[in-house]
């Protein structure tokens, strides 16, 4: 099979991370979230905790927190030595088999390839804040700080690393609006545009 890889960056609560799973399960490819933490923490030594907390997330304190880290001989502060871990396991599991692959930034470490399907998930305020009350058992006001945080530091971390704009249109094959659409017609949707995305380079190839 040829290689297939689908990023999905996603707004919390949007339902993201399972869409992405779900998609994976149709197409009968690998699925890399959280399991790809313990990689991480082997090749830099970190511990998974830490890893869980800081490879896709900037720091707390936001982007002053980036600039002022401190940092060894070589100008690399810990966020960026496991940012740069984190992208060496992605390029890594690209190379092995098709896969989706949720958030780190894995749209623009993977770049450079041409069978990478990019995707932005996002979604309406109230559906957002009733998903995230439900999986994390918190009240509203709880929920919206949750959404608030985690969206700033992986806008944050995403910005920084890549110079591009976390959520910009131009940055992902599809963006898709998963409170208006709902979750199984993103998922139709992704598979559609996957399958219709390597017919068309293969029809490219032959023409060449």
């Amino acid at each position: 099979m040829e290689k297939r890889i689908i990023t999905i960056s996603r707004e919390f609560g949007s339902g993201g991370r399972f869409i992405g799973e779900e998609v994976a399960k149709k197409l009968g490819i690998a699925y890399y979230d959280k399991n790809i933490i313990s990689q991480i923490a082997e090749k830099s030594g970190l511990s998974p905790e830490y890893i869980q907390e800081s490879a896709e997330l900037s720091p707390k304190k936001g982007l002053l927190a980036y600039e002022l880290a401190g940092r060894d001989i070589t100008g690399k502060s810990v966020e960026d030595m496991v940012y740069e871990v984190q992208r060496n396991v992605i390029l890594e599991l690209a190379e092995k088999v098709p896969c989706v692959i949720i958030g780190r930034n894995a749209d623009f470490i993977l770049k450079d390839r041409d069978d990478v399907l990019n995707v932005f998930i996002h979604g309406d305020m109230p559906e957002k804040i009733q998903r995230i009350m439900r999986l994390y058992k918190v009240n509203e006001q709880e929920a919206i700080k949750m959404m608030s945080d985690t969206d700033k530091r992986r806008r944050t971390n995403y910005d920084f690393y890549t110079d591009q704009k976390w959520g910009k249109a131009s940055n992902y094959t599809l963006c898709l609006n998963s409170s208006q659409i709902g979750y199984d017609r993103c998922e139709m949707i992704i598979v559609e545009c996957l399958k219709q995305k390597f017919a068309s380079c293969k029809v490219e190839k032959s023409m060449i």
